[in-house]
């Protein structure tokens, strides 16, 4: 983990309430995709964790869904501004684990960390297929780059108005090797419930200090407690406990 100060590149909007920022600062601390950074914002006591899109030598993508006053904050920011950032937090999607045809499966904003994983995926020679869940046709981002990378890319949407009616597990298909997911509770459990084959999950999860100091996001599995912030996001599907 580092503490650095990043320079906004851009901050543009994808949907009504989703956005897309550029931060320009070091990357070094990244290991794995699936991590997350976590961002100091004037006027509010804790920082706000935003997981990494995309990565590379000089910089971050991150996309964040408005929904409190932190993220609105984000929101209003703009080319040239500055954010004081932890950086490279979180145990990340262990590329290693995957199988040569793994499923990476987004669900809102639990999309931007599975863009990250195809490209690693792609890079250790795998092949992923992406399944990506919204509500409906207006909320959708990320397809167009998911299908830049030349990979199978599946969209459903809860009221049918665009792709698959339905969830993401209306969308699995018959023959994968491994899948990856990250998006809300319900949607996780219910990816676990229907796949396969073993996978990893990376939850969703309020938190404090978000480097495992305060434990205010601890959950149990097979393996006791485990912090969310610190021993995840990403867990083995075999030793959650719902």
């Amino acid at each position: 983990m580092t503490q650095s100060i990043y320079r906004i590149q851009y901050n543009r909007q994808l949907t009504a309430d989703v956005w897309e920022m550029r931060l320009e600062g070091d990357t070094g601390a990244i290991t794995a995709p699936g991590q997350f950074i976590n961002i100091r914002l004037d006027g509010l006591f804790l920082r706000r964790p935003i997981s990494i899109c995309d990565w590379d030598g000089q910089g971050i993508t991150i996309i964040y869904k408005v929904v409190g006053k932190g993220t609105a904050a984000l929101g209003g920011m703009e080319q040239g501004q500055e954010l004081d950032v932890l950086c490279g937090l979180g145990n990340g999607f262990d590329v290693s684990r995957c199988g040569e045809r793994t499923l990476v499966i987004g669900g809102g904003v639990g999309v931007p960390p599975m863009y990250g994983l195809a490209k690693a995926l792609l890079r250790a020679g795998k092949t992923p297929v992406a399944i990506l869940g919204f509500n409906k046709k207006e909320e959708i981002f990320y397809e167009d780059r998911f299908r830049e990378l030349g990979i199978e890319t599946t969209v459903t949407t809860v009221d049918g108005s665009y792709g698959v009616k339905g969830f993401v597990t209306d969308a699995l298909p018959e023959e994968y090797g491994y899948f990856c997911a990250c998006g809300p509770l319900p949607m996780l459990k219910a990816v676990y419930n229907a796949a396969a084959t073993s996978g990893l999950l990376s939850f969703e999860e309020r938190m404090g200090c978000g480097f495992g100091a305060c434990m205010g996001c601890s959950c149990r599995t097979k393996y006791g407690n485990k912090r969310i912030c610190k021993d995840g996001p990403v867990l083995e599907k075999e030793e959650i406990i719902w």
